[in-house]
């Protein structure tokens, strides 16, 4: 066995004349091998990346309970908040010399001292750093080794206060150490199924076929070289571990270099955001069960489609001879496989839209990589159905059609990497947009109503005055405080906001105000006669109030967002009531932008801590830079495999001229133009790509309505993507056979009829 490996290898470089073809096949078989291990050793690394992460969030759980010998580290958590960007901070006291230190910091911040995480440093020293800056107390004097963070993509920030101003905070937490957790890994790791499964089938099911194309290149040659040996006194058993040593030296070469393309590129990894989740790139260690399995059955996966090619195959001394009877296929698997997936999928319309579970979520990425698998082993039966029924038509059509007929398969499975990367990228572009449009539709049911730029400051009680006397020396800014309740009166209930007429003026388009004035916002019911005035929304515990007669109707599109249904009061309608009041709000109204006049006032503010929270009264809108990005990568590698399934598509047709070559000379030499047969040959790829494509469009888009309905997030089909997407896998087979044109104009000459 072993020498007849050995000899398989020499032949895989050394076939004598054809040694040329030997060493594209050799090569070919590599890259691909190599793509195709540089893909799955990541997907390998989920179980380490998930395991490392949860180590990490274990490691900085708080432990509250008193430790002997421990003092306590005071620990007040707040969040800066800037657009999207949420910053995690922890202001924190030491209790004495044996307080607890944070992981990843190597000593508890003294009072004023702000270490951060390595990307919020990255974020403050971007472009539009000014505006976290401006909402941060202190400027960085540190940052967070990989220890103290869970993920690598995590803003947060350790800033050292006082211990008095700590217990302040009613909501102070006091912390004896750290590493007392054991956070839930099903979360994280159904988020990385979700990320990881459906761009693993998109990639790996082309480059598989492109594997398998590549190994049985040069069939016609090898068949040759083979019957050779058996005229040697090879006998057949040995000649198949002669092809499997064929195949096995680029399968070798493969393995190396995808090892060494996923080392280069593990670092990078760390920059993707998977569904939320940013991971070290160091953390991509594949867990050695599957690390084997990968070195294992990738080479003999190459190794395998060489040995399967000669299953029909029958090597005698003098000559090679497939069997030519036709082979029905077993459908019983194939629609097994797309039963499964209709099924899975189909579990989103259990359940109300926008309430899918984790569950829900497993079973519709299990069902789209079952349907995508689906789609890829159904296309050949779809395509042998729609050929034998095709009759008639030009000659190139009916030598196209007559070559499907009677060999389709073939064609079908090196098309059906062109359906899974059109079918994914529509998948995975769909949604995106959907997403984006969804965003932007809710930015523009919210648009600014007064022109101008608002912005709110949420203060506790004890600093709300302080807060607006802060804004207030700000020159060219309107500013006004108002207070929030409720009203309740059995099943009727309404907001109310308190405050002067210049302060609600802030808040709405007001008519005439005087003091004693009471409005509502929008078309709704107001309440009528007593309602007992409460801060926590229950019909307890609160001042009686009668909503006087005479209430004002101001337009909702006239008032801030979401104000629809309250109550804005002026102080004098309230005058002698001792009013329940949630967090008093500081409003701020000024020119320019929302983000500029924000970060202005959150840099007047920004050393009272936690005691204020700036925010704008706009909609949180989706990250579209962030989307944008995904989708631009997502496009290219789309492309990219893409060309990788064009690529088969091209070795496919040079191996079919090849073994053709003395039935296209022969046509030739009968009369048939080049035109004709290079019309056939653009024909025969065509037809099952056409195919191909239609079924990609149909399971692509098809896919994305179970998915958005479980994410509550309207359909937002993009045409032009749609036909991008198809019409670049139309021009592959236009580019395929032009490329085939120089190959089968050589083939068709006379000399080609001379028999050696």
């Amino acid at each position: 066995m072993i020498a007849n490996l050995l000899l398989g290898l020499r032949l895989a470089v050394g076939g004598g004349r054809m040694s040329g073809q030997a060493l594209l096949r050799l090569t070919m078989t590599a890259v691909g091998i190599g793509l195709v291990v540089a893909v799955l050793l990541p997907a390998a690394s989920v179980s380490s990346v998930v395991g490392a992460r949860e180590d990490r969030a274990a490691a900085t759980a708080e432990i509250t309970q008193p430790k002997p010998g421990v003092d306590p580290l005071y620990a007040v958590k707040w969040s800066a908040i800037r657009g999207n960007r949420f910053v995690d901070v922890h202001s924190v006291a030491a209790g004495g010399p044996h307080a607890p230190v944070p992981p990843g910091l190597s000593a508890v911040p003294k009072p004023g001292e702000l270490i951060v995480s390595p990307e919020l440093a990255r974020l403050l020293a971007g472009p539009d750093g000014a505006g976290l800056r401006a909402r941060l107390p202190a400027a960085p004097a540190g940052t967070i080794s990989k220890p103290g963070l869970v993920d690598a993509g995590e803003i947060t920030a350790w800033y050292g206060t006082t211990v008095a101003e700590a217990k302040s905070n009613p909501d102070v937490e006091t912390i004896y150490g750290f590493g007392g957790g054991q956070p839930p890994r099903l979360a994280v790791a159904t988020s990385m199924l979700i990320a990881v499964v459906p761009v693993v089938i998109a990639l790996l099911l082309p480059l598989l076929i492109f594997v398998t194309t590549a190994s049985r290149m040069g069939a016609a040659q090898r068949d040759q070289r083979l019957a050779a040996l058996r005229l040697l006194g090879v006998d057949a058993r040995q000649i198949r571990w002669v092809a499997a040593g064929e195949s096995l030296l680029g399968a070798t070469i493969g393995l190396v270099l995808g090892v060494a393309l996923f080392l280069a590129v593990r670092p990078t990894l760390g920059s993707l955001d998977l569904f939320g989740y940013r991971v070290f790139g160091e953390d991509f260690v594949p867990s050695w069960p599957l690390a084997v399995l990968v070195v294992v059955l990738v080479p003999a996966l190459a190794v395998g489609a060489a040995l399967f090619g000669l299953r029909r195959t029958i090597v005698e001394p003098l000559g090679v001879v497939r069997q030519g009877k036709p082979v029905r296929r077993r459908m019983w698997w194939r629609w097994l496989i797309t039963g499964v997936g209709v099924l899975l999928v189909g579990t989103a319309y259990a359940t109300e839209p926008g309430h899918g579970s984790d569950s829900v979520l497993i079973a519709l990425t299990g069902g789209s990589a079952f349907l995508l698998v689906g789609v890829t082993v159904l296309l050949p039966w779809i395509v042998e159905g729609i050929a034998s029924r095709l009759h008639g038509g030009p000659p190139a059509w009916q030598l196209a059609v007559r070559r499907l007929q009677l060999d389709s398969g073939t064609p079908s499975r090196v098309v059906s990497g062109l359906v899974v990367v059109v079918a994914g990228s529509i998948l995975l572009q769909v949604v995106l947009n959907s997403l984006l449009a969804a965003d932007a539709a809710e930015t523009q049911d919210h648009p600014s109503w007064a022109g101008a730029a608002h912005v709110s400051v949420i203060a506790d009680k004890a600093t709300a005055a302080e807060a607006q006397q802060r804004v207030s020396g700000l020159a060219g800014l309107q500013v006004g405080m108002i207070r929030q309740t409720s009203a309740v009166a059995g099943d009727q209930y309404a907001g109310l906001e308190i405050g002067s007429c210049a302060a609600l003026a802030l808040r709405a388009d007001l008519p005439s105000c005087v003091d004693g004035s009471v409005f509502t916002v929008g078309d709704g019911v107001v309440p009528t006669g007593a309602v007992r005035l409460t801060s926590s929304g229950s019909d307890s515990g609160g001042p009686m109030w009668t909503v006087p007669s005479g209430v004002v109707r101001v337009p909702a599109s006239s008032a801030a967002r979401y104000l629809e249904g309250t109550l804005l009061v002026t102080d004098g309608a309230l005058a002698g009531i001792q009013v329940p009041v949630r967090a008093p709000t500081v409003y701020v109204k000024g020119p320019g932008s929302t983000s500029a006049l924000a970060d202005r006032v959150a840099a007047t503010v920004a050393s009272l801590t936690w005691h204020v929270e700036v925010d704008t009264d706009e909609p949180a809108s989706a990250p579209i830079g962030v989307l944008g990005t995904i989708r631009a990568v997502l496009l290219t590698a789309s492309l990219f495999v893409l060309a990788v399934a064009a690529l088969s598509l091209l070795m496919l047709a040079v191996e079919q001229i090849t073994e053709r070559r003395r039935a296209l000379a022969a046509l030739a030499a009968s009369g048939v133009p080049l035109g004709v047969l290079a019309r056939s040959s653009f024909a025969q790829t065509a037809l099952p790509v056409v195919i191909g494509v239609l079924l990609a469009v149909l399971t692509g888009t098809g896919l994305t309505l179970p998915i958005l309905r479980a994410a509550d997030i309207p359909l937002k089909l993009d045409g032009g993507l749609i036909a991008s997407m198809a019409g670049a896998a139309v021009a592959a087979v236009f580019v395929v056979t032009a490329c085939t044109i120089p190959l089968l104009r050589q083939v068709t000459r006379v000399e080609s009829l001379r028999a050696e």
